[in-house]
């Protein structure tokens, strides 16, 4: 479960734990806490193409600009589309920063109370626990379509070719 070569975090490189989720696997099921301290699970979308943005943390230049860029895109995706942004950050922190920011179109989640998440797509850096930055998009029936591991954490990821993935 563990894997190695696949992140670097300023060019020094970290495991990542968990089941690799892939292209074509069903999207396994999680289990993450809203704002509000309540769960929140990928079934909870069931029906919706689910566009998942995974941070470090969004008190990092980074990982706001990939939530902003997010909530931009989100805009014009369609009610069949919901944008999540999964993180380790607690809902407070989240909904802390949702409100300065102005983020209204992405839902943020936390998976820091037992990396549900995390484990569940091979996304839960070991040394660190913090989730690695990665984007996967799951279509209506519940199938990974798209999976970005970005090679370099303090990076951002292809915005691009994520939205076309969405098309």
């Amino acid at each position: 479960m563990d894997r190695t070569g696949v992140i670097t975090f300023q060019g020094g490189g970290l495991t990542l734990t968990g089941t690799e989720v892939k292209v074509g696997n069903k999207a396994p099921d999680f289990t993450v806490m809203d704002n509000g301290l309540g769960g929140v699970s990928l079934k909870d979308f069931a029906g919706k193409t689910v566009v998942i943005s995974v941070t470090p943390s969004l008190d990092t230049p980074v990982c706001d600009a990939q939530l902003r860029k997010f909530n931009q895109s989100a805009a014009s995706t369609g009610t069949d589309v919901v944008v999540l942004n999964i993180s380790m950050d607690l809902p407070f922190a989240n909904a802390r920063f949702c409100a300065a920011a102005g983020i209204d179109k992405v839902k943020t989640l936390s998976d820091y109370k037992d990396a549900s998440f995390g484990m569940a797509y091979g996304l839960l850096i070991k040394e660190l626990r913090l989730l690695t930055r990665a984007i996967v998009i799951i279509d209506k029936a519940g199938t990974v379509k798209y999976v970005e591991v970005v090679p370099e954490v303090t990076h951002e990821p292809n915005y691009d070719k994520a939205l076309a993935a969405l098309k």
